[in-house]
């Protein structure tokens, strides 16, 4: 325990000492999510012909880059493979647009000081060029920000153009090209700097890049991070997260993804008043409470949310689900999504809901994906199961949690997660429900104990069926009791809502027995 107050506490120092963060470069899109929507365009597809051919190749090469860690030309692969599948011909001006990636040293930027940008390439596109590129910079709105409580409504800012630059690389891995922006006069926000590259008078691609610009940024962390060393352990982790996920953002270990700096400070800052008050503000709550702890190991501060009935009481113990979101998702996916249903039947059947991150939106909960040989992505899996494990372990230990009526369900990715962590604890949970997904049924065996209720649409394009339909045939010749709902026409994601009452029922309906008394 002294381990993990004085890890809080290093961090608090380093964000101290390390603001402005220099960093390497902005978090690219989850490989695994391309290859997700890539195998879906392929699933819908009809292949025949030359097309078969070309996407036979593309497989291959990208089957090759990922048992080589090649993991950039596994990008190019990717994109040409989407690109045919769109009956779009690959070309060199596409091969050239798919190279290129705007970086910078931080993303979530305090705009009292200039923001510099680079022009980079993640891999060597097959394009013969001039040595005339230039690059023209636009910086467009983006997506706005929350306002706080008595602002004034503001228009978006116009698109503001920041200027051509002559003198571009035509090897921008090996000489990338250096921007510097002056962001001082915006108001606070989100936007996109959009960099257009030509080849003399030729266009040939354009990279975008989101930043978000605050004024006084650094300060207001600075300020919470020196808080956290005199703060009660149990809420450094709440008061610290801003400061750590910006800096990890600008890093690029994260995506920013819905990441909202204004609202998480406000949030951070809003709790450590309430210490200085002399007050616990989570202590006695109930509903829709978003909470944070240090992640051993990573040394990172993890989210999580929590829901808590209303009819909720220390002295009876309470039936616990926990949530796992698919691909992309974050742990507010089962409390924002699906039309806010699972805290609905949450509050109806009187649970506790609990939703981790998974340490990353594709962790993948510690189930093995394709390209789980690279050491990056074995130890995103391996955080990702723990950071499960610990916010089931969190929750327990803050709440009275009935140790018969502990469940896990998930959809997609989490779902798949749900059949792993069910066949790696089978002691734990009471039941499970998986929406969409698919497993080894070589891992039945260690689950035929737990009843379980599966769903999958007949036509998903994403997993197909046949996943569940496999697992579910492994349990039953097992002797396990599975209510398998397979949805006539359901797709990837419209089988969740309908069915998510179905479930909370099941789960209910399940209590764990006792373990026997030992002698």
């Amino acid at each position: 325990m002294f381990r993990l107050r004085h890890r809080l506490v290093v961090i608090a120092g380093l964000l101290l000492a390390a603001v402005p963060v220099q960093a390497a470069a902005q978090a690219l899109p989850a490989i695994s999510s391309l290859r997700v929507a890539y195998n879906t365009r392929k699933a819908m597809a009809k292949l025949a012909g030359e097309l078969k051919t070309q996407i036979d190749e593309v497989d291959r090469a990208i089957a090759d880059a990922a048992r080589t860690g090649n993991l950039g030309e596994a990008r190019r692969q990717l994109a040409k493979g989407t690109t045919l599948l769109s009956g779009a011909p690959w070309t060199p001006a596409l091969d050239y647009q798919h190279s290129l990636v705007l970086r910078t040293e931080r993303t979530i930027v305090d705009s009292t000081g200039p923001c510099a940008i680079r022009l980079e390439q993640i891999y060597r596109p097959e394009i013969a060029l001039t040595a005339a590129l230039s690059v023209h910079v636009v910086l467009r709105p983006g997506v706005s920000l929350a306002r706080p409580a008595g602002a004034a409504q503001q228009g978006p800012p116009a698109p503001r153009d920041m200027g051509t630059f002559d003198g571009v690389s035509r090897d921008l891995r090996e000489s990338p090209f250096a921007i510097e922006l002056d962001l001082s006069a915006l108001p606070d926000g989100r936007y996109i700097v959009e960099a257009s590259v030509a080849d003399g008078a030729a266009p040939l691609g354009m990279a975008r890049l989101a930043i978000q610009a605050h004024k006084g940024l650094d300060a207001r962390i600075r300020a919470l991070a020196a808080a956290v060393p005199g703060l009660p352990e149990a809420l450094r982790a709440d008061v610290l997260y801003p400061a750590d996920v910006v800096a990890n953002i600008n890093r690029g270990r994260v995506p920013a993804g819905t990441f909202d700096v204004t609202t998480e400070l406000a949030a951070a800052e809003s709790v450590l008043a309430a210490v200085r008050a002399g007050k616990d503000p989570f202590k006695g709550r109930t509903g829709d409470l978003e909470r944070h702890y240090l992640l051993a190991g990573a040394g990172e501060v993890m989210p999580y949310r929590v829901y808590v009935p209303t009819a909720y009481k220390a002295a009876a113990p309470a039936p616990l689900v926990i949530a796992l979101h698919g691909l992309g998702g974050t742990q507010a996916a089962f409390f924002d999504g699906y039309g806010k249903q699972a805290v609905a039947l949450a509050e109806k059947h009187g649970f506790l809901m609990a939703a981790p991150l998974g340490y990353r939106p594709d962790g993948g909960y510690g189930a093995s994906g394709a390209f789980a040989a690279d050491p990056a992505a074995r130890r995103r899996s391996d955080f990702s199961e723990q950071d499960v494990m610990e916010v089931l372990r969190l929750v327990k230990a803050q709440y009275a949690v009935d140790p018969g009526r502990v469940y896990l369900i998930g959809h997609s990715m989490g779902a798949i997660g749900t059949w792993y962590l069910g066949s790696k604890y089978p002691d734990i949970w009471a039941a499970l429900g998986p929406f969409s997904g698919m497993g080894s049924a070589a891992l039945a065996d260690r689950m035929k104990g737990i009843p379980q209720i599966v769903v999958h649409g007949d036509a998903d394009p994403t997993v197909n069926v046949q996943g569940s339909r496999t697992m579910v045939a492994a349990l039953k010749k097992l002797g396990a009791e599975v209510l398998y709902i397979e949805v006539p026409g359901g797709n990837h994601t419209d089988v969740v809502v309908p069915n998510l009452p179905a479930v909370f029922e099941f789960l209910a309906a399940h209590r764990k027995a006792p373990a026997p008394a030992s002698k």
